[in-house]
């Protein structure tokens, strides 16, 4: 994740250094979530067993659900298979125990003072692992595959926000989580690594790992009563950022049938060579990672251990992500979109209100005149500053830089999302998560940042300290049964529907969201004005091609290329 472009200015380029870093630590602390508190296997229930294609599995059954933990989908990608694609995991001979979750993958170390610190109890190389809760008995169950987020640097599927078990017991889905490959050890391009695949590319190894999951996932959730013709997708903000990564590879293609996206970020990516939107190459960048380290050439670095390879990799700058290989992801996703070459699937997308205020590592300092605003933003925005300044006023400049980040970033990447699932004739849905309660009210954070989890899975038991954790009351448990309904029966036909709730109308020609306040409230138009200024910055960037986009916004704003014919 880069902050901005090298075209982007002095200024810019000497704001990017001043926090590049700092942004790094507070995407870790970002990253690790929920990672305390792990949930543990009822060791008294009764088991559960199945025999899938891969081999017999002995679980627990929980409460009317059957709960299978730490499933291999690929060998451990240890020793000479680190930095290599997954290798599926060989089918076995007799009864695997499948009660405790696998190891977590290699990521920095929780730092405290942050809503989303915790700590996990196992982490390590060997970590291509799944999770199952299925209900006891059903068959054909729409399955639903949650991808964790944490900025592709941490987080785990064993966060006990993510528990599967509620969801699955009340709508009855089949529910996955997975693990993939984070960080440098997830998405480090390098010319060697390059020259030993036979397809001649290399990063994107944590993409790779949620294919192979999901082919997994294909093949087997029969065995545990899901049906593998309907395949939900589903993540938060990097887990949705992964679901669009799936959406405009050609890898994936097959492998779902419908998409939900809560909090995605469209940003652009590095080209694996060459340089494209303001990125150098995968491979430059990871050349120059290995030099920070230390190292000469890519045995070096495979022998060094993983721990020490995260831990440097924050100070040394690599920021993993998603590159333009030519195989697996072969344009930014908008030209993807915009060509209609994405998967053909109904889609669920959207974002909170207060997306920034827990990460306002993403901030610049607020400037301390409204005249340095406004002249940064005229400078920046050109002719179109009188429009941002009308969304974003002078008047409360650290609301407005709140909003303008958070809309720049989540809102017009959901809001794309279902505009262009929806051009293509597939069903779509769009949503702003908009309720609080006091506890997050006191620190100042309305619908922080992946505050919808806990009431789309059902676990706001889980939702405990250093979170602001919500009350435990009719009220809040009514809204998380409406979201958990709303999430499934979309899962299930590709259409939101909650019983003794608002009908949730197709986002459609009239841009309509379901708000997510105290109860559920449909508003047409709902950002359609914010969504379309920065539809017209990000085209004119693009049309640029020489830089980035989403990072730079508001006072960080290179000038804001001409108006391009290709944006009207």
């Amino acid at each position: 994740m880069q902050i901005m472009g090298r075209a982007a200015g002095t200024a810019g380029r000497q704001f990017r250094h001043r926090i590049l870093i700092p942004v790094l630590v507070g995407l870790v602390a970002a990253a690790l979530f929920l990672t305390g508190c792990k949930s543990q296997p009822n060791e008294s229930g009764g088991g559960a067993v199945v025999s899938a294609p891969a081999g017999m599995l002995r679980g627990v059954a929980e409460n009317g659900v059957s709960v299978y933990r730490g499933i291999p989908y690929a060998l451990p990608p240890t020793g000479e298979r680190r930095w290599t694609p997954p290798e599926a995991f060989p089918d076995w001979e007799g009864e695997r125990t499948a009660v405790s979750f696998g190891a977590a993958c290699p990521q920095p170390v929780s730092r405290s003072g942050s809503i989303y610190s915790g700590t996990l109890e196992k982490i390590d190389e060997d970590c291509l692992s799944l999770n199952v809760w299925a209900p006891e008995g059903v068959e054909n169950a729409p399955v639903m595959v949650w991808i964790h987020g944490g900025s592709l640097i941490g987080g785990a599927s064993s966060q006990p926000m993510y528990d599967g078990a509620l969801l699955a017991r009340q709508t009855g889905l089949v529910v996955v989580s997975i693990n993939y490959r984070l960080g440098v050890l997830g998405y480090l391009a390098h010319p060697e690594l390059s020259a030993e695949s036979g397809s001649g590319i290399s990063g994107n190894y944590g993409l790779m790992d949620q294919i192979e999951a999901l082919e997994w996932v294909k093949r087997n959730i029969g065995a545990f009563g899901g049906d593998p013709e309907n395949v939900t997708v589903a993540g938060e903000s990097a887990g949705a950022l992964s679901i669009m990564l799936l959406m405009t590879s050609p890898k994936a293609k097959g492998l779902f049938d419908k998409a939900i996206a809560q909090s995605a970020y469209m940003v652009s990516m590095a080209p694996l060579r060459g340089s494209a939107n303001g990125h150098l190459s995968a491979e430059e960048a990871g050349v120059a990672y290995a030099g920070r380290m230390g190292v000469d050439g890519i045995e070096e670095l495979r022998a060094l251990p993983s721990d020490r390879l995260i831990e440097q990799s924050i100070q040394a700058g690599f920021v993993p992500f998603g590159i333009i290989d030519d195989v697996y992801l072969t344009a930014q996703m908008p030209d993807i979109f915009d060509k209609g070459e994405q998967a053909k699937v109904p889609i669920l997308a959207g974002f909170n209100e207060g997306e920034i205020r827990s990460l306002r590592f993403l901030l610049p300092p607020v400037p301390e005149k409204v005249s340095d605003y406004e002249e940064a933003i005229r400078s920046g925005y050109k002719d179109l500053a009188g429009r941002f300044l009308e969304l974003y006023p002078a008047d409360g400049t650290e609301a407005s830089m709140l909003a303008a980040t958070r809309d720049a970033m989540y809102g017009w990447t959901a809001e794309r999302l279902a505009a262009s699932q929806g051009a293509l004739g597939f069903p779509s849905y769009f949503y702003l998560f908009d309720h609080s309660y006091p506890n997050a009210n006191r620190l100042g954070l309305r619908a922080f940042h992946a505050a919808e989890v806990p009431y789309m899975f059902g676990t706001l038991d889980a939702a405990v300290s250093p979170w602001p954790e919500p009350p435990r009351n009719r009220q809040e448990r009514a809204l998380s049964d409406t979201m958990m309904q709303y999430w499934a029966s979309f899962a299930r036909d590709g259409k939101p529907v909650a019983a003794g709730a608002p009908e949730w109308p197709a986002y459609g020609n009239s841009a309509t969201g379901m708000v997510f306040n105290e109860v559920p409230k449909a508003v047409p138009g709902l950002a359609r004005e914010r969504f379309e200024l920065h539809e017209e910055v990000v085209c004119r960037r693009r049309a640029a091609g020489t830089l980035q986009w989403n990072w730079n916004v508001g006072i960080l704003s290179p000038p804001l290329p001409s108006q391009d014919k290709a944006c009207g």
